[in-house]
């Protein structure tokens, strides 16, 4: 059995922590049924005998194969394909000579005769028996056929009962017949990708910022705080410091209510799946502007556990974008795995990419992976797993992502520092307790029946993942985490960070902003506790970072008055106690959240963190702010974070 591993670097992160971690091997296959073998041999191998000595298929792999179609519950063709013995084109032209059907190994798309409807459908099929009309120049119409897993001995006994129509008859393969079927239907897709959220459920799109009455009420505030303030400084002050004082402390209770979330652990005999259990899953990869880190991600989804015969791996690329092309075009890709271009256009974000591959997968499940990212090898049976047990209304599972350059500098390790309380504390204690849970940017595995029934995803929101997530329990779906983890790389820089950080803010206000356009309904469909929650992970988080340093300022205004003995109020001692508290308890809880998500090996950097901690909070104060301003005056526009392939540092 081939054993499959993260490379070095990745296994010297996971050595650090203290619990054992799930042999990486294969699924051991369940046997292959006898009679499954046996009807192979009886009714196709004559058949397939002359077209695989021609390709020069060996006895040996022919039967391989067939053992493993019947462990897979697939057919030979699949699993042929998937092996990358042969390409689809030299086996397809070898059938149809064989068969005597003309081939065919490109069609024009202007050509075809389908409905723009029927394109939509046929992308997503996975019908065994794929046909079109095509017509010729001379104005014949001819019927092309890809049989994509057709047993031979039914495509053989077809061809016989319509041999007077063999001369208007031409085979080729699934994916070139796909291609020119999506070439036909691209622009309709993009449109749909761009607009159609918008116009199935537009109260949940993000196009436009704020509604009327949104807009009528922030304005009504400002102008009736400018009054007041003139009016009543003092009075109008203590109002708006108690008011920002109450989200930032709900922020501090959440935090600490975390801190007792248990650990997650994997089930036990993941590696012992069998793989005819198994459905069809779906891998989303978006790029643009990535071809650095094309090679680590195509070995990185290489190591995935799941049978190749099964699974689709769609890399999802602007159309224009030709450095990242020509980088995936310099690897030969396998079978499963498949470029998808996006056509130019605004709003040019992640989510519009996604929405616009959705179509085109076949998958019962997909997930969601970013260019830089390393999934640990059994994550999608570990994911798999957790549906199988969380019941239908169980439309999202997610994954821990976890930092591997926290070695690379203070900005990557307090990176790590906060997604480790994130990722292993908050986001598990929320799953717990089926509330509302904000979903990571990557590692999202979902139900594709549930991502479709709720629209997808919203293009104009730049923090796509959280507005999902809240959309999904609206629907009335769930979701839940797993333990196996994700490694990317965090920003080094400030120049890096800062505008990640300002996108996440900016779409963290577009969640709130479009979801809270009718409060009641809201409430009535997540219930008190989760609309409690949603108002202090998106409103309550920005909020916390915008006032942290007036809160500061504000603790040491009034202190020195104090100090000096100019005033002498009452109320200038409460609100001195309140910020302070404020203040010490918001360190506080972000330190002891992270204290406890991290493993044992990950706490020799905890000092360093302390006393950076003020830091980072200003850092984020930051963003929060420049994310204002960009909500204002670019809304929609996706501030690009660069991934550089990672420098692999063998074990000490």
């Amino acid at each position: 059995m081939t054993l499959l591993d993260w490379t070095p670097a990745d296994q010297d992160h996971l050595a650090r922590a203290p619990e054992p971690h799930i042999p990486l091997r294969t699924p051991r296959a369940s046997l292959p049924a006898p009679g499954a073998l046996m009807e192979f041999f009886l009714t196709e191998f004559d058949i397939w005998r002359p077209i695989l000595s021609r390709l020069r298929v060996s006895s040996d792999m022919v039967i391989k194969l067939a053992a493993r179609a019947g462990e897979n519950r697939t057919d030979f063709q699949s699993e042929l394909l998937a092996s990358n013995l042969v390409t689809e084109n030299d086996l397809f032209a070898t059938v149809a000579q064989e068969f005597g059907v003309g081939f065919i190994d490109r069609i024009d798309p202007e050509r075809l005769v389908m409905r723009p409807e029927d394109c939509a459908l046929f992308l997503r099929t996975r019908s065994k028996h794929l046909h079109v009309k095509v017509l010729e120049r001379d104005g014949r119409a001819l019927a092309v056929i890809a049989p994509s897993g057709m047993s031979l001995s039914t495509l053989k006994s077809l061809l016989h009962r319509q041999k007077n129509l063999l001369p208007l008859l031409r085979m080729t393969t699934p994916q070139a017949l796909r291609r020119a079927v999506l070439q036909r239907t691209s622009q309709s897709l993009a449109i749909d990708a761009r607009n159609g959220l918008y116009e199935r459920m537009p109260d949940y799109s993000a196009r436009i910022v704020a509604n009327a009455w949104q807009g009528v009420v922030l304005g009504a505030v400002l102008v009736i705080l400018a009054l007041a303030f003139t009016l009543a400084t003092s009075a109008v002050l203590l109002a708006m410091h108690i008011f920002f004082s109450l989200f930032f402390f709900a922020c501090i209770i959440l935090r600490f209510a975390a801190t007792r979330a248990a650990p997650a652990k994997p089930p036990p005999g993941l590696e012992a799946t069998p793989p005819g259990d198994l459905p069809f899953y779906s891998v989303l990869v978006a790029l643009h502007r990535e071809a650095d880190v094309v090679p680590q991600l195509l070995a990185a989804l290489d190591r995935l556990v799941w049978p190749k015969s099964k699974i689709e791996i769609k890399l999802v690329c602007e159309a224009d974008d030709s450095q990242t092309l020509g980088a995936i075009a310099a690897h030969g890709l396998p079978h499963h795995v498949e470029i998808v271009e996006v056509p130019p256009g605004q709003p040019r974000t992640k989510p519009k990419a996604l929405s616009y591959a959705v179509p085109l997968i076949k998958g019962d499940y997909v997930v969601l992976y970013d260019a830089e990212d390393r999934p640990h090898p059994l994550q999608l049976l570990e994911a798999w797993h957790c549906f199988e047990r969380g019941g239908e209304d169980l439309a999202c599972v997610q994954a821990p992502l976890e930092i591997s350059n926290e070695e690379s500098g203070l900005i990557p390790l307090l990176f790590a520092f906060e997604y480790s309380a994130l990722f292993r504390g908050l986001l598990p204690w929320l799953s717990g307790r089926r509330v509302i849970l904000p979903l990571g940017g990557t590692s999202n595995h979902l139900r594709v029946s549930a991502l479709e029934e709720v629209g997808g995803w919203d293009p104009y929101n730049v923090t796509e993942d959280a507005d999902l997530g809240l959309r999904l329990v609206r629907f009335g779906y769930r979701t839940q985490t797993i333990s196996l983890p994700t490694l990317e790389d965090a920003p080094e820089t400030l120049s890096i960070w800062l505008p990640q950080r300002t996108r996440w803010f900016k779409g963290w206000c577009q969640t709130w902003l479009v979801h809270m356009r009718d409060p009641v309904a809201l409430f009535r469909e997540l219930g008190l506790r989760s609309f409690c929650l949603a108002q202090i992970l998106y409103a309550g988080l920005v909020l916390s970072a915008l006032v942290h340093p007036l809160l500061i300022v504000a603790a040491l205004y009034l202190g020195l008055q104090i100090v000096v003995g100019q005033s002498t109020f009452g109320w200038m001692v409460a609100l001195l106690v309140v910020d302070t508290i404020n203040i010490v308890c918001g360190y506080l809880s972000f330190l002891l959240l992270g204290w406890y998500s991290l493993r044992k090996p990950e706490r020799k950097s905890f000092w360093r963190v302390v006393k950076f901690t003020p830091v980072y909070w200003m850092m984020m104060s930051l963003a929060a702010w420049r994310s204002l301003l960009h909500l204002w005056r670019r809304p929609h526009h996706w501030e690009k974070t660069p991934h550089f392939r990672t420098v692999r540092r063998e074990p000490a």
